[in-house]
């Protein structure tokens, strides 16, 4: 199987959180693994950069976006938890959540998702 994108690890994602407890992003990003039955190989898979598994970098953005949408908070460093908005998402999307869904559902999200990045250079006086 190839590895899924961020998009296809939304919805697995909410469901390894679905029991309502804090996990950590390990646990949470082991249970996308076994839900696409990823080989160990597929999680060794390397970004260009060299920095970081594409699996999990694909689970990190999934866990951003679905925490701008309001459907997961983040209690402590590298921790989620369900929000009651995330679970209402596993009751209205049994196929899966994307970005079109979290924008239908969430001002916020829009927001975060259309903002343009803020320039780095320094404006100069006149």
């Amino acid at each position: 199987m190839a590895i899924p994108d961020f998009q296809e690890c939304m919805r697995p994602l909410l469901d390894a959180l679905s029991d309502g407890a804090e996990k950590s992003f390990n646990e949470a990003y082991e249970a996308v693994c076994s839900h696409f039955h990823l080989t160990d190989d597929e999680k060794r898979e390397m970004l260009p950069s060299g920095k970081q598994t594409v699996v999990r970098n694909r689970c990190g953005w999934s866990s951003t976006y679905l925490a701008k949408a309001g459907f997961l908070t983040r209690p402590r460093q590298s921790y989620m938890q369900i929000t009651e908005e995330g679970l209402q998402a596993l009751q209205e999307r049994p196929d899966g959540i994307d970005v079109s869904y979290l924008k239908s559902k969430s001002p916020k999200f829009v927001e975060f998702h259309t903002a343009k990045p803020k320039s780095s250079g320094s404006k100069s006086a006149a």
